[in-house]
């Protein structure tokens, strides 16, 4: 029982009472029915159910100030009993199932249904092959043996390629997978808390605490279950990953005891018991409700049917206001993965369909004129009469086209399209893994290269979130850099040390190197790690100090909160006086002190001159450094009368500053660097931070986001909230679009201004582009932001879990440099795919042209099919290996985002395309015409049916795929460049792939024989092979001297227009799974349904002039019509067959129209023919 996982609690509600009698007095339920009261509600509720805080410790047997023994049995029971803190993840998808999802693809299964086409054909021998010679013969007609043999290869192959890429494709996702639960796995056992067991306190892993644990929590922990507390000083928690408020809740034991898992501890320290872990504490609730637990919701729904209606109600946890539809919703939601297209993606579905049309055209008129040309040559010239017995034959003759047909469609599609992507995603995706990006959405490697702006965290991200004090002001010294011990006065230096040793955290700490040469590790407090390490600088050491004065012995410590903007600790004195030492915001701390320490350590009166001018000369200076100012200062306390530490306003005044520190968080060495690569590249990079506006934009110019100089925009939360509000503080999208271009620093900025700010980038029209945006978060609040972006990157070390569930990629190095290397992996995705393409396409146009007119001049194909398919796969497979493989160079951040709307075949490549293929297509014909004059051998075209391969033929193939082998080095460079050597040696799968394709070519023309209608040929005749395959590297040298803007005519395929993309951003708020063929239907229907709205609004407008209603009746009408046909159109996107047409007719006046039938002929013609532009202007 001690392994049943937490998805079997809900089994354990009917065996609440069995809990009670197991010897713990309350149950499982009962405890997370209490955890969802606050505030006095849940004192009340404590006192009168369980007796106060210690009556529930009873309960659950344990002590609040020794713990649990920790026995192994008692644990295991709590385990079973109460859950184990972990939340279960969600089930990887089976490799099944990820199959099945790869084997949707419209390319793959236009190709599944021509393989299985042509392997059913291939196994068909019509019966009566005796006809004779009476039945007609038409050249070509029948298969020769080898060709009859091998048919079946052809459909066989063709699925074995499918099989390919569907099997690669779900390997790439079932081990990414792998690798993210890695991943997750690693962050979840390097978790630790404090924890009392037996007396002692231990640090344990957070998936060993268990209910009726004591926790101890102090100032920055993340509280990794729901427990009561027991005692606290000065507690307080930020609440807002749970209730979004960004106020800190005050907690005390006897006002609000409960504290939730994934809340942070702001203020102070306490100890709890810990009520709820796992899938029942409120952290665990969200997580099962977003789904991370779908498959315990089905069963629980399974289990609800079965329980009382009471037990059902109290299963549905934290129900919305709106009860269950909003849950619904939000499920619904949450468990459509987004299916939405890549822009990529989305170029390529479009294109495939495009080039299949094609490919469907020509080869139907292939087999059309096949079919013709027998049937005129057999019936017409040579008057056969169609006689019983010749019908098989005939058929066979039929056959034989269609299979003709099939494999000019088969070459034409291109199948290596699906894998070629896979290949580049994937390789792509294990080489950022190196880089520092996981990986999580495939897609989002590739939207990364379109990105137009990326808004960044600056604490982490483009700082190392190590504060180092830089600068000091002691002693009327202002130190640039921080000095030698001997320069300052040993009184003031003494002070120093104590103060900061004492009057800081003690769980702050700095820790030796996890490495050798690296920088030593900060625990705790970053702040108070920069103050520590000031006195470690200062070659003195804080923890004897401690250890002299350890925490118990602190008389009384007043916190740092975020009013105070302070922290004081008092400790008493040998003689009995006591003395407090503080320290906190400089220009706080300093309107305290009247006195300072002077040049000898001795105390001098501080007038408030003197402070104006220190403010001038000494804390401007260093804020404007972008250092943080902190001010250390202490007040000596008679023991006699003994002060009322209460009036806290008394205590801290009169204080002595001792020293002020400039705290910096060094900008990350790499970081500027990187950001002038991003600029380089058309990338606009905005800081959004939550420090103030001051040391913003300080950081702001070492990084290079904002020049002195330039015209942009620096603001804080407040003035941002200002310029987009209206005044009824709603946002306006103008009010955005007049702030964002120009905005660079976004300081003092909330969770929810991020927010504002993506969507404000992402819905803007104001560009012809539409902007692609990538955000960087760390916290539980930037989830809605990353989510919002098109790529959203999460910090791996800093990052909380909700933000790493939220993003597409997470920065395992939290460093701004990675996502530089993410673009370009992203840009160079994309540019493999068009060197793929470029490369694919060619041999697909020369390929059919040949197939095609050969059919059609000779009754033949030169090519066979099996031959075909021998290219078909050294263009797709293996090209797409090594073409897909290119590693990115650094000049892909030297041009500019490609953008949505850039056809995927630019000007240059259909040019190369287009280039290659003339030259191919004459070299072909011209050896398929005059080859035999030329090469004095035996002609190929008409041999007579069972005639061994001729050498004719055999030339005309292997010349073509030489022609392929050099091309494809020229398919390297897609903008036109002259040297495509370049780099080459840098890819090894290439040059292994292009040596290996030669090797099996020479295999299969010399020993293919028969299957592959292949002749051996002798040196000289491979010589001019290869010498015509070479000429294709010079002739790629002519075609990139033509300059573009001469070839002005050239269409531009794949191309995404603004028109595509309208519907879809409209679309995509409601529903995000619409891909493009579905679109295309939709369009359909919507076009329908706009044709119907106008037809009911002529016929209402003919019956209102019938009625006699005034002319502007009838137009309102029609207006008010028309745009309930507008609206229609997007919502009716959504459920089509829902469209109620009598919602157009929504004015009263109308009924009696609607029902009206158009009364002549003449007035239904006239509203059908307006439909005609309509229909026409799509």
């Amino acid at each position: 029982m001690g392994d049943m996982s937490n998805s079997d609690f809900y089994a354990k509600n009917q065996r609440n009472e069995g809990n009670h009698a197991a010897g713990f007095g309350c149950s499982l339920m009962e405890l997370r029915s209490l955890m969802e009261l606050r505030g006095t509600e849940a004192v009340v509720k404590l006192q009168e159910d369980y007796g106060g805080v210690e009556g529930l410790c009873k309960r659950l047997k344990t002590s609040p100030t020794e713990g649990l023994a920790g026995a192994q049995l008692d644990l295991d029971k709590r385990k079973e009993i109460f859950g184990k803190n972990l939340i279960p993840p969600k089930k990887p998808k089976t490799f099944l199932q990820l199959v099945w999802e790869a084997l949707q693809d419209v390319t793959l299964i236009i190709l599944e249904i021509a393989a299985l086409i042509s392997l059913g054909l291939s196994f068909y021998h019509p019966p009566g092959e005796t006809g004779g010679e009476s039945c007609g013969t038409a050249a070509g007609g029948v298969e020769d043996e080898g060709e009859a043999d091998a048919g079946w290869i052809e459909g066989a192959a063709i699925l074995l390629s499918v099989v390919c890429v569907v099997l690669v494709t779900a390997f790439n996702d079932w081990s990414k997978e792998k690798q993210f639960r890695g991943l997750q796995s690693r962050i979840e056992q390097e978790q630790k808390f404090q924890v009392v067991r037996g007396s002692q306190v231990i640090q344990l892993p957070v998936a060993d605490i268990v209910v009726g644990d004591i926790a101890q929590i102090k100032y920055g922990d993340l509280l990794p279950a729901d427990g009561v507390l027991i005692q606290g000083n000065d507690l307080k928690i930020d609440e807002s990953s749970l209730t979004g408020e960004s106020d800190h809740v005050k907690k005390s034991a006897d006002k609000d005891p409960m504290l939730l898992s994934g809340t942070h501890v702001m203020e102070g320290s306490g100890r709890m018991v810990v009520t709820a872990v796992g899938v029942n504490s409120q952290t665990g609730i969200i997580f099962t409700l977003l789904g991370a637990g779908t498959e315990e919701e089905e069963k629980k729904e399974k289990k609800g049917k079965r329980q009382t209606g009471a037990a059902a109600m109290e299963m549905q946890p934290l129900k919305s206001a709106e009860g269950g539809e909003a849950d619904e919703k939000e499920r619904k939601k949450v468990s459509v993965s987004k299916k939405e297209k890549s822009v990529l993606q989305g170029k390529l579905t479009k294109l495939a369909v495009q080039i299949g049309k094609a490919g469907l055209l020509m080869s139907a008129i292939t087999v059309i004129i096949l079919v013709l040309y027998f049937a005129i040559d057999t019936f017409v010239m040579q008057k056969h009469p169609w006689m019983p017995e010749c019908t098989p034959i005939y058929v066979q003759y039929f056959v034989k086209f269609f299979i003709i047909g099939v494999t000019v469609l088969v070459v034409a599609v291109p199948e290596g399209l699906p894998l070629a992507v896979t290949i580049s995603l994937a390789y792509s995706v294990k080489k950022m893994m190196k880089d520092n990006n996981l990986v999580r959405h495939l897609d989002a490697c590739e939207t990364m290269g379109n990105a137009t702006a990326i808004c960044s965290d600056k604490t982490g991200t483009l700082t190392t979130n190590r504060m180092t004090a830089v600068q000091c002001y002691v002693g009327d010294v202002h130190y640039k850099e921080i000095p030698d011990p001997g320069v300052l006065p040993p009184k003031s230096l003494e002070l120093l040390i104590n103060a900061i040793s004492i009057n800081s955290a003690y769980t702050t700490k700095i820790l030796p190197p996890d490495k050798e040469g690296g920088l030593p590790k900060q625990v705790g407090n970053k702040t108070e790690c920069g103050l520590l390490g000031l006195v470690l600088e200062l070659k003195r050491d804080y923890q004897p100090i401690r250890n002299q004065i350890p925490e118990e012995k602190l008389y009384k410590v007043y916190t740092f909160n975020s009013v105070r903007k302070s922290m004081s600790t008092v400790i008493k004195l040998p003689d009995g006086s006591f003395r407090m030492y503080s320290k906190g915001a400089s220009e706080i701390v300093l309107k305290k002190c009247s006195h300072i320490l002077n040049e000898v350590g001795e105390s001098r009166v501080f007038r408030p001159r003197d402070k104006d001018e220190m403010v001038k000369k000494v804390i401007e200076p260093m804020a404007c450094d972008g250092l943080r100012t902190i001010c250390v200062a202490y007040r000596d306390f008679s023991s006699d009368p003994e002060p009322n530490w209460d009036e806290e306003n008394n205590i801290l005044s009169d204080l002595t500053a001792i020293c002020v520190v400039g705290i910096e968080d060094p900008v990350r060495p790499e970081v500027p660097d990187a950001i002038q690569k991003c600029q380089r590249a058309g990338i606009t990079v905005r800081m959004v931070t939550g420090d103030n506006i001051n040391t913003a934009r300080a950081i702001a110019i070492k990084c290079g986001i904002i020049h002195p100089g330039e015209d942009f925009l620096c603001i804080d939360g407040k003035e941002f909230n200002r310029r987009i509000r209206n005044e009824k503080g709603e946002v306006e999208q103008e009010r955005i679009d007049k702030v964002w271009p120009k905005l660079r620093v976004l300081a003092r900025s909330s969770p929810t201004d991020k927010h504002t700010l993506v969507k404000g980038i992402i819905d803007s029209t104001m560009a012809d582009q539409r902007q692609v945006v990538a955000v960087t978060g760390d916290g539980t609040n930037d989830g809605p932001a990353l989510k919002k972006a098109d790529v959203g990157f999460a910090m791996g070390i800093a990052g909380t879990d909700v933000a790493k569930e939220a993003s597409d990629i997470i920065l395992t190095d939290d460093n701004f440099s990675s996502i530089v290397k993410a673009v370009m992996w992203g840009r160079n995705v994309y540019d493999s795919i068009s060197k793929f393409l470029q490369f694919q396409l060619t041999v697909n146009v020369v390929a059919v042209i040949v197939a095609f007119t050969g059919a059609c001049i000779t009754q033949d194909s030169p090519l066979k099919a099996v031959q075909m398919l021998w290219v078909n796969l050294i263009m797709d497979t293996f090209a797409s290996l090594a073409l897909a493989t290119e590693p990115p160079t650094e000049s892909l951040l030297k041009r500019k985002p490609y953008g949505r709307n850039k056809p995927l075949i630019s000007s240059t490549m259909t040019k190369n395309i287009l280039g290659h293929g003339v030259y191919q297509l004459v070299i072909i014909f011209t050896l398929l015409f005059v080859g035999e004059q030329i090469f004095d051998i035996d002609s190929g075209r008409n041999a007579p049916l069972h005639s061994p391969p001729s050498e004719h033929y055999t030339i005309i193939f292997n010349t073509f795929v030489m022609m392929q082998l050099f091309n494809e080095i020229n398919a390297r460079k897609i903008h036109g460049e002259r040297n495509v050597f370049d780099g080459i040696f840098r890819n090894p799968i290439f040059c292994s792939i292009v040596f290996g394709t030669f090797a099996v070519q020479i295999v299969i023309v010399q020993f293919g024989g028969k299957p592959f209608s292949c002749q051996p040929l002798d040196l000289e005749k491979w010589m001019w092979c290869v010498f015509l395959g070479l000429g294709e590297l010079v002739w790629g040298q002519v075609i990139a001297t033509i300059p573009n803007s001469r070839l002005r005519f050239l269409r531009r395929a794949g191309q995404l227009t603004q028109k595509d993309e309208l519907p879809e951003e409209d679309v995509n708020e409601e529903n995000e799974e619409i891909d493009h063929a579905e679109r295309e239907l939709r369009r359909g229907q919507i076009l329908w349904f706009r044709g119907l709205n106008r037809i009911q609004t002529q016929i209402e407008v003919v019956n209102t002039f019938k009625s006699g209603t005034s002319f502007q009746g009838a137009g309102a009408l029609r207006r008010q019509s028309s745009t309930t046909s507008q609206t229609q159109d997007v919502t009716n996107v959504s459920s089509p067959s829902h469209v109620s047409l009598s919602n157009a007719l929504s004015s009263p006046t109308s009924t009696t129209a609607a029902t009206a039938p158009p009364t002549t002929g003449r007035e239904l013609f006239f509203s059908v023919l307006s439909l005609y532009p309509l229909f026409y202007s799509k």
